[in-house]
């Protein structure tokens, strides 16, 4: 289902194994005596170890998408079904074990946690799910991201690009069916923020994980199979899928 690129490669995967869906998602919140509204109806299907892109300006209601389609926030109504999982049936505890067993996160402003050596908040996820070799596999992913030689160094020690890679060897410890990556480079500059890409679609594609990218920039989302483009909240592209209205319809 997903586009044609070289970035998108989904070895021992079918193509029509859908490990995230979203179906009618609507969010919206009080603002004083107002609801606002940051997304309407919005509806599709996502195939195991495909590349896909959230895209649109601010305001168009991408890193709230994200957020419904992770389990961080619950949808106004429609509903998620996360690797078989239907999302409503479970509690925020429930949620939040789905995470750490089955996703990944790498996030704009990395969100390490500043009294943790490197080493320790890569070996965050497996430490919650009680893995002997947390700290063994932790350095051997310090190891593939090329921080082998920081091991023991605090966020505030490491430059943005090497925060970085912690944060995406923190992603995959865990072996996640799906990656969500929020502003993956947003606050990098340019020439660090183009090695991150590579090295996080290098990674992805030896694993085999699903990729949902949110960014405003257009040549990321590019290097992903498939495009969602949001504006005001509803689907108003989908590369190489029917829109929203047509499958409103």
């Amino acid at each position: 289902m997903t586009g044609d690129t070289t970035d998108d490669a989904t070895p021992g995967l079918g193509a029509s194994q859908v490990v995230l869906e979203a179906r009618e998602l609507t969010k919206t919140y009080t603002s004083g005596d107002r609801p606002l509204t940051v997304l309407s109806y919005v509806s599709f299907a996502i195939d195991a170890g495909s590349t896909n892109a959230i895209v649109g300006p601010s305001g168009s209601g991408k890193t709230t998408l994200l957020g419904l389609c992770a389990g961080l926030d619950r949808a106004t109504s429609g509903g998620v079904t996360l690797d078989s999982v239907r999302l409503d049936d479970l509690d925020e505890d429930g949620r939040a074990r789905l995470r750490n067993e089955r996703t990944g996160f790498v996030f704009q402003t990395f969100q390490l946690v500043p009294t943790l050596s490197a080493l320790e908040n890569v070996g965050v996820p497996l430490e919650l799910r009680g893995e002997r070799s947390a700290m063994q596999r932790a350095t051997e992913w310090l190891d593939r991201v090329g921080l082998g030689d920081r091991l023991h160094h605090y966020p505030s020690q490491l430059s943005g690009g090497e925060q970085q890679r912690v944060g995406i060897a923190r992603a995959f410890i865990n072996q996640p069916r799906i990656l969500f990556a929020d502003e993956p480079t947003g606050s990098l500059d340019g020439q660090t923020g183009a090695a991150i890409e590579d090295l996080l679609f290098e990674i992805n594609a030896e694993a085999g994980t699903t990729l949902v990218v949110v960014t405003h920039d257009d040549e990321l989302a590019a290097r992903t199979g498939r495009v969602i483009r949001l504006r005001d909240g509803r689907i108003v592209e989908d590369s190489g899928h029917l829109s929203q209205d047509e499958v409103a319809k």
